[in-house]
């Protein structure tokens, strides 16, 4: 969700945490990942401007648009772009990358021109520079947006990327990272690392087309253009207890920017999916809900005039069938015979044998013991 990575930009870290980090990942099927990547920048602008974010303002390493086109991008969304000088910092890594204008007079008024973007130490450094100068003496936190780790990942290793970003991850200062990268243009194991070091991953797919939905070839151009600007989100988020969990949600970009909306039979689909695969139904059909209702338990007495009794399996189910039977009838008889008799209830003691003293006998029976 959306409005999920939102919060989690805005909320920030806990103290003795390491900041949220967020991949965006797309590729040339669905390439709207720089979309998304504006649309999570501009919300966190528009919160730190309002005062709900934890972080005091935004440092924004840019490799593919020039400062210019992130202010004029601000002001388009309604943001106050006269006020950024004191919540945005711009590391300008796109006019002059590799210091190969050195003769030539680049223009970066709005932005600190980075000149060696191979040199990831000087880029920390900076950043943590821009950040400090921004929020003052106080410990205030700030935001790290990279938006594109694909270009940084052309001139630095993997492993330089990886401990960038790891180290602003863990800084006092940093307050979130979140960064856009384009997954058909690297290997598995690149993408597998930095998803790794996030503890939320956003990709974006195309929308597949229903050949029913195409109806003549002009109509199948329309449609087709319609589709190409929509896609699935979807969304992994790993908790801070370990548990991981998936949503998605449909997309649809427009000249205003990204739009999503709330798609709760693909979150079912994606839930079911996540349940353990077994050989059995957990499940009662109606039929086998009745039959177990239907069954009387050995303590449930059914009230039909018979004694119930629990078999001990001791005896043969035969032979407790037939004693059962005879018991019941034996009891229906003297519940008879019973019935007709009135008067006092009398007890009657019978002796085992003749030696046996009389109960009311004044000699001891311990009497011939030598104690």
């Amino acid at each position: 969700m959306a409005e999920t990575i939102c919060r989690a930009l805005r909320d920030g870290s806990l103290a003795g945490e390491h900041a949220p980090a967020l991949t965006i990942k797309d590729s040339i099927p669905s390439p709207f990942g720089f979309d998304a990547f504006t649309h999570f920048l501009c919300s966190l602008s528009s919160n730190i401007c309002a005062g709900k974010s934890q972080s005091q303002g935004i440092v924004l390493i840019a490799f593919t648009k020039s400062p210019s086109f992130y202010f004029n991008l601000l002001k388009s969304r309604g943001i106050d772009a006269s006020s950024s000088s004191k919540w945005l910092r711009i590391l300008d890594c796109y006019s002059d990358p590799l210091g190969w204008k050195d003769g030539v007079s680049v223009s970066s008024s709005t932005g600190t021109l980075c000149k060696n973007v191979r040199d990831l130490d000087g880029l920390f450094s900076s950043v943590l520079q821009l950040g400090k100068e921004m929020v003052g003496p106080s410990k205030a936190r700030f935001s790290v947006a990279i938006d594109s780790v694909t270009v940084m990942l052309r001139h630095a290793a993997l492993s330089c990327v990886s401990g960038l970003i790891s180290n602003l991850r863990s800084h006092d200062y940093v307050s979130c990272v979140f960064w856009l990268i384009h997954s058909d243009l690297h290997e598995a194991r690149t993408i597998a690392v930095l998803e790794y070091m996030s503890s939320m991953v956003a990709s974006l797919e195309p929308m597949t087309v229903a050949a029913k939905e195409l109806r003549s070839d002009s109509e199948s151009i329309f449609s087709l253009k319609q589709y190409s600007r929509k896609g699935k989100f979807h969304l992994r988020l790993k908790r801070r207890n370990g548990r991981v969990k998936v949503l998605s949600e449909e997309f649809h970009v427009e000249q205003a920017g990204i739009k999503f909306s709330v798609n709760s039979l693909t979150n079912d689909i994606v839930s079911q999916s996540l349940l353990p695969k077994v050989q059995f139904n957990l499940q009662l059909s109606e039929k086998e809900r009745s039959d177990r209702e239907n069954v009387v338990l050995p303590f449930e007495h059914q009230e039909m005039g018979k004694t119930t009794e629990i078999y001990d399996g001791r005896r043969s189910l035969s032979n407790y069938a037939t004693d059962l039977s005879t018991t019941s009838a034996s009891i229906s008889e003297k519940q008879h015979s019973d019935a007709n008799i009135v008067g006092k209830g009398e007890i009657h003691y019978l002796r085992d044998s003749d030696d046996e003293e009389m109960p009311d006998s004044d000699e001891d029976p311990d009497d011939d013991l030598d104690i």
